[in-house]
């Protein structure tokens, strides 16, 4: 049976999201390792002039309600927003996204060269023995594990019919081709615009 490799794709900004990750597992192992020299008893003092933890939490602790102003709220407010959009965009942009590679498929190889065909060849074969019934009007084709065939019908009455036929078909075109014999599966994705009235 075919498979498709799944492969993920990455965003460029995607670098700046782990950059900007790696500076900040940085500076928390830096201050994990400030803290352990406190607790190892080191002089706080020593601590400070390497750090300056101390001297950052004396100036926070010393703020009081008059300290702030207005307009140091406002930049506030919007420095948070603007950190939260970016930071926000940047985390999506590490989410994977994965698709399903299309890649060749080697049929036979030998001392003198091997035969190899791409995925379309497989989907047009298909297609193409779909398009040949009178009742079917579109027909597309994805290559996975199985061919899942999609295709537009010109009308509804023996719907049923006409897919196993279509299915049929194209197993039959595939076996024809020498190609690998691989499942269809056909799913129905619309009706043509002139037969609209025999659904009601």
């Amino acid at each position: 049976m075919l498979r498709q490799r799944l492969r993920a794709r990455t965003s460029s900004l995607s670098v700046i999201g782990r950059v900007l990750l790696v500076a900040l597992a940085l500076l928390l192992t830096w201050y994990g390792l400030m803290l352990a020299l406190l607790a190892l008893k080191l002089s706080p003092d020593a601590v400070n002039a390497i750090s300056g933890y101390r001297t950052v939490f004396d100036a926070l602790a010393g703020l009081r309600s008059g300290d702030v102003t207005s307009t140091a709220r406002i930049v506030a407010a919007v420095a948070g927003v603007l950190a939260f959009l970016v930071f926000g965009y940047l985390a999506l942009k590490e989410i994977p996204r994965p698709y399903l590679a299309r890649s060749s498929i080697e049929l036979s190889s030998d001392a003198r060269g091997a035969v190899v065909v791409e995925p379309r060849v497989v989907e047009r074969a298909a297609e193409a023995a779909a398009l040949g019934h009178d009742g079917v009007t579109a027909a597309s084709g994805r290559l996975g594990d199985d061919i899942v065939l999609a295709v537009t019908v010109s009308r509804a009455r023996g719907l049923r019919k006409t897919l196993d036929e279509v299915s049929d078909a194209a197993v039959a075109a595939l076996a024809q081709h020498d190609l690998p014999a691989t499942p269809v599966r056909v799913k129905l994705t619309g009706f043509d615009r002139k037969t609209k009235r025999e659904l009601d």
